[in-house]
């Protein structure tokens, strides 16, 4: 099969990755010609989807499946009118994203369902988390400790209180699951643990998850409910904290969510792209199928630079320039890097597996020591900063 992926930064990664594990051709198309996935994909067309619709028309009659990857909205706009007048398959639930693209429209649909979900300021303590209501993960995250914070905050961002969602800070482990539905058909599939870097963007992604049974069954009768409640046709992941022992639902995603599912497909073998093809271009959800013991998988981002080795948010690969896949890098069963050997800085996405989360963790950390060695090759005393590969797991 052949499919279109439009926009080539972190879930046009994510959607490279899977399409090419599943030997599917990909045609990538973004404006900017440096974007990350250009260097997964088959082939790339350079264009702005709003300004060069009639030329975006021409290339996707040559495709089977157009995959959205990214969040500007008029290019969205655009990019459906382009698919439908090429009668084209579209992997992509306008009315489930028009929900989940927006935070406060979120959390209002929550609140109609019933769903937890942190505490609104001014009916909460401090400390608060600010985001903005429209941009996904973590840009223009923060926290806030006081009523003169807020004041100031205001008055030094552009747009109203309306643009931005105030929430209580909640201490826990963060927690992810995708849903695809079809037809008032849903299948969720496997829970992932997510870690945060001080800019609260994800660093790592580890599974199996060490979420207790009871929270487990808890979070997938609420994933259930909010996919129903959209009448969820594709995909959509919901992140959760877990605090003092219960579940509140921080954010939705109704489309395809970058490092979960390459981490959730390294575990269980499900490839979340397959079922998207299954739903868009077969029509069908089949239930999913079977698979063993998960296998144990630690999905992170580092940045190496004369300063050592950082264990970071994905916001680092936006800007890493295209990636390229290398196996058994250092160690890691693969990595998507623009590492050349020569040059620092240099970014990578590691994805280690093993039988299990705890021979992972211990390969992943013998990885990062490779990694320390090689530097030590080009400076002769040890990194000033070494990655937090002796933290508790």
């Amino acid at each position: 099969m052949k499919v279109a992926i439009a926009g080539g930064k972190l879930q046009g990664v994510e959607a490279t990755f899977l399409a090419q594990e599943l030997g599917w051709e990909v045609l990538l198309l973004d404006r900017n010609p440096n974007v990350p996935a250009r260097g997964l994909c088959d082939s790339f067309f350079q264009c702005d989807l709003v300004k060069d619709a009639s030329e975006v028309h021409k290339i996707l009659k040559k495709v089977d499946m157009v995959i959205p990857a990214l969040e500007n909205v008029s290019a969205l706009r655009s990019l459906g009118r382009c698919v439908a007048s090429a009668g084209i398959p579209f992997a992509y639930d306008g009315k489930a994203h028009f929900v989940s693209r927006s935070k406060n429209r979120s959390n209002r649909f929550f609140e109609k369902l019933g769903i937890p979900i942190p505490s609104l300021w001014p009916q909460c303590r401090f400390p608060v988390i600010v985001k903005p209501s429209n941009l996904s993960g973590s840009k223009g995250v923060g926290k806030l400790s006081t009523e003169e914070e807020i004041s100031s905050f205001f008055n030094s961002v552009k747009g109203g209180q309306e643009r931005w969602v105030l929430q209580e800070y909640l201490e826990g482990p963060s927690y992810s699951l995708e849903v695809l539905g079809f037809e008032d058909r849903y299948e969720i599939l496997q829970v992932t643990d997510l870690e945060m870097d001080e800019r609260y963007d994800c660093k790592r992604v580890v599974a199996p998850s060490r979420i207790s049974i009871p929270l487990e069954e808890e979070f997938r009768e609420i994933t259930h409910t909010i996919a129903k409640g959209l009448g969820l046709k594709g995909i959509m992941d919901v992140e959760v904290v877990a605090h003092q022992g219960k579940l509140k639902v921080l954010e939705i995603d109704a489309r395809l969510p970058s490092q979960t599912p390459t981490t959730v497909l390294r575990s269980t073998g499900i490839n979340m792209l397959e079922i998207l093809g299954d739903i868009f271009v077969n029509g069908s959800l089949r239930p999913l199928p079977g698979f063993g013991p998960p296998r144990g998988v630690i999905y992170e981002q580092i940045r190496v630079s004369e300063n050592g080795i950082e264990v970071l948010g994905e916001h680092i690969i936006g800007d890493a320039g295209p990636l390229r896949r290398v196996d058994q890098f250092f160690g890691a069963d693969l990595a998507l890097t623009n590492f050349d050997g020569f040059r620092l800085p240099w970014t990578a996405i590691l994805i280690v597996t093993d039988d299990n989360r705890e021979k992972a963790w211990r390969k992943r950390c013998q990885i990062i020591e490779e990694i320390e060695k090689d530097l030590a090759i080009f400076f002769s005393s040890r990194p000033k900063k070494k990655a937090d590969h002796l933290c508790p797991q």
